[in-house]
Parts: structure tokens; C-alpha cells; sequence
């Protein structure tokens, strides 16, 4: 709707309003509205510019670690009345993004590339007739000083290890 409000801004030196508006199928308040709320506009984009400026220092200072809730909560413990949201978007318009140390997830073990695979006992037919026939997994995850796998209860499998 903005587009099409400043279309009609820039066009009514050369057409009337009205005539405007009712080819671009949008209503004149909807105009006259846009009008009136340029000030307000401004004044949101005057404030989000010094908020990105105080963004940046907080960022800064904290060697470019902190995100949108530290930086948040860091703001407002200097007073700022200010929305996560907010900052949020502020950040992202900036290009400002804090470290994140969770890059992604880690297997628990690291495989050994000399060692043969597992046989395949069942060869890729995991179809049975009765149930209970083929019985399949794998709780090799946790390794443990025996070289079996050990559950968060503590027994271990294959038994007898």
C-alpha cells in the first residue's frame, strides 16, 4: 500500500487525488492517512537510527557476542523502554548478530575409518511374516571402557560384556 500512496504523492502535482486513487482502486482516506502518519514515520526512523548507534556499542563492548535478549536486557537495565522485537529487527536491518556458539550437533562418537562395516544379517529385507521375527537397532551411541554400549541406566548390551 505505501507504493501505491507514494505513487499517488508524486503523481497529484499533475492529476487530482481522487481521480488517482479511484484508478489505483485505493481509498482516499487510505491516502490522506499514509499523509498524515509521513511525520510519525520519520520520527520511528530518526529513533530506530540513534537505537542502532546504542545496538552497536553494547555489541561492541561485548566483543560482538551478544544477541537481540542480552542486548535487550542490556538496554533496558540503562533504562530504554525498549521491545525484544524491536531490537530484533533493528539488528537485522543493521547487519548486527551475536556469536552463536551452538553451531551444530556433535556425534557423541567418532567413527573409525579402518574398521570393517557390519554385516548385513538381515540384507536391507526388513519385511517379516510373523511379528517379532527381525528385531533391529542400534544403541551404540554412549561408548563405554568395554568397547560395548552402555544405556543411561548402566546396563550394557551385548550382555555378558
Amino acid at each position: 500500500m505505501s507504493t501505491i500512496c507514494r505513487f499517488i504523492h508524486a503523481e497529484k502535482a499533475n492529476y487530482p487525488v481522487t481521480l488517482l486513487c479511484k484508478a489505483m482502486k485505493t481509498a482516499r482516506s487510505t491516502y490522506y492517512a499514509w499523509v498524515a502518519g509521513a511525520e510519525a514515520r520519520e520520527a520511528r526512523r530518526r529513533a530506530d537510527t540513534v537505537l542502532a548507534h546504542e545496538i552497536t556499542v553494547i555489541h561492541l563492548a561485548s566483543r560482538q557476542n551478544y544477541g537481540v535478549p542480552r542486548v535487550a536486557a542490556e538496554l533496558r537495565r540503562q533504562g530504554q523502554l525498549v521491545n525484544r522485537k524491536r531490537v530484533e529487527r533493528v539488528m537485522r536491518e543493521h547487519g548486527i548478530a551475536g556469536n552463536s556458539r551452538r553451531a551444530g550437533r556433535r556425534s557423541l562418537t567418532k567413527a573409525d575409518t579402518a574398521a570393517a562395516p557390519s554385516p548385513d544379517l538381515i540384507g536391507r529385507d526388513f519385511t517379516a511374516s510373523p511379528p517379532g521375527t527381525k528385531a533391529v537397532g542400534d544403541i551404540t551411541y554412549i561408548p563405554t571402557a568395554e568397547g560395548g554400549s552402555t544405556s543411561p541406566r548402566g546396563w550394557t548390551w551385548p550382555p555378558g560384556k
